[in-house]
């Protein structure tokens, strides 16, 4: 119960709002009579200028690491916010106008000043709880000195608390501002590094090595580096970039670690993933990833970033497709064939349409059956019981289709690079679900 709490605008409280059975609540405070609460209020508005000091000098002692803060006229802003406080409590105290009201823009001022330089609200709370253990030390002493009774001076001391809580609540707005604030900038940083990173102006223009070990550093214009600065993010030799699929339209960002920049302002998220192959980082980025799916590119020398960024997105489309597995986060490294085959699509599907002709007069079961043995035949370069075994058929059957190939295909087949297109294109085939998997 605060002072300006205990202080309703009767001298008498309202039984009517006092539960049944229950003794109605009696203001010691109220019971001072008002030349007491003014002479109280007086001298102690008359100790408020050296009080403030006196509180300021015991915080710099028990907190040498505080900063000092001027105002215009070049007086330190804690020392204008705790005489304001003082002030302003005692002249609620001594008022007839209800609770404490708080408009002390100072504390807000106070607390965006700790999220700004790093520090928590726990030590700005406990600076404030020393001050007020000091000012009532005093205020204690103006009440003894002036006899009011002990019980009033006890229902002061516990208003005095929950005036600080008033005060501690501006501080605590002041500081989720300040966060708000910075982490809006760093996230806004973070996402103008991201995209210088990732511009394909800098892959291109790049004179680094892509997959040499040479500094990442060296090989970047100018601008990298200071932006990297900004946030903190420590230049590595290589990166590999990852796009994501939302699992939902709400999905909170995964938690991927300390270093990994990650930008959730896009459509598909993109994230940067330094030194992908360092000790504990596969790992970590599996766990941060459950839930989540999408595909991280190839391990890249940092100036290739974009390079990184392109094999990602070409695996994204095609999980959309369903031309490779989703519902997890994919590595590009383990899907080479299918990224390599699956993306020139139109070169591959008139690749394929010439070297296939043959199969035109074919059903088209017969067809499947016979593009399936030409491959396994291709794939093992043995004869036709290794074949016979890839595909699970009889020995006969499998010469019995050879032969047919010969027959269809004459001495292409023996042709070294004519065998290299027709695999090229029937494995592309089985990526896409066109073939059987032997």
């Amino acid at each position: 119960m605060t002072a300006g709490g205990a202080f309703p605008d009767d001298r008498t409280p309202d039984a009517a709002h006092v539960p049944e059975g229950r003794t109605p609540f009696r203001s010691a405070w109220r019971d001072v009579p008002p030349r007491q609460v003014r002479e109280f209020a007086a001298l102690a508005l008359e100790e408020v200028p050296a009080l403030a000091q006196d509180i300021l000098r015991e915080i710099r002692a028990e907190y040498p690491g505080l900063p000092v803060v001027l105002d215009d006229s070049g007086e330190p802003m804690a020392l204008i916010g705790i005489r304001r406080a003082l002030e302003g409590f005692v002249r609620e105290i001594a008022s007839q106008e209800g609770r404490p009201r708080y408009h002390l823009e100072v504390f807000q001022e106070f607390g965006r000043g700790e999220g700004l330089h790093g520090r928590s609200l726990d030590s700005l709370q406990a600076i404030y709880r020393l001050g007020v253990r000091l000012a009532w030390r005093r205020l204690a002493e103006i009440g003894q000195q002036i006899e009011i009774p002990p019980p009033a001076m006890y229902e002061l001391a516990e208003s005095g608390f929950e005036y600080l809580d008033g005060l501690v609540d501006q501080s605590v707005r002041g500081y989720a501002e300040a966060a708000a604030r910075e982490a809006g900038e760093r996230l806004r940083l973070q996402r103008k590094l991201m995209e210088l990173l990732l511009s394909d102006r800098r892959s291109d223009s790049a004179t680094g090595p892509s997959y040499g070990s040479g500094s990442g550093a060296a090989a970047l214009g100018n601008g990298l580096g200071e932006r990297a600065a900004r946030v903190g993010w420590q230049l590595p030799e290589r990166v590999a970039v990852g796009v994501l699929l939302r699992p939902a339209r709400e999905a909170v960002a995964p938690a991927v670690g300390e270093g990994v920049l990650l930008d959730m302002e896009a459509e598909q998220p993109r994230m940067v993933v330094p030194d992908p192959d360092a000790a504990g980082r596969p790992e970590l980025l599996r766990r941060a990833m459950t839930g989540w799916s999408g595909a991280i590119g190839p391990p890249v020398a940092l100036a290739d970033a974009a390079k990184s960024l392109r094999w990602a997105e070409a695996a994204v489309r095609l999980m959309e497709r369903g031309l490779l597995p989703s519902g997890e986060v994919l590595h590009c490294t383990e899907h080479t064939e299918a990224l390599v085959l699956l993306q020139p699509e139109e070169l591959i599907e008139d690749l394929a349409r010439r070297c296939l002709a043959p199969l035109e007069h074919c059903g088209p079961a017969h067809g499947r059956r016979l593009a399936e043995t030409l491959l396994a035949w291709l794939e093992t370069r043995g004869g036709a019981p290794e074949v016979a075994a890839r595909l699970g058929v009889h020995p006969q059957t499998v010469r019995y289709r050879l032969r047919q190939i010969r027959e269809l295909w004459g001495d292409e087949v023996d042709d070294p690079d004519r065998r290299f297109e027709l695999e090229l294109v029937l494995r592309a085939r089985r990526l896409r679900g066109q073939l059987g998997r032997a």
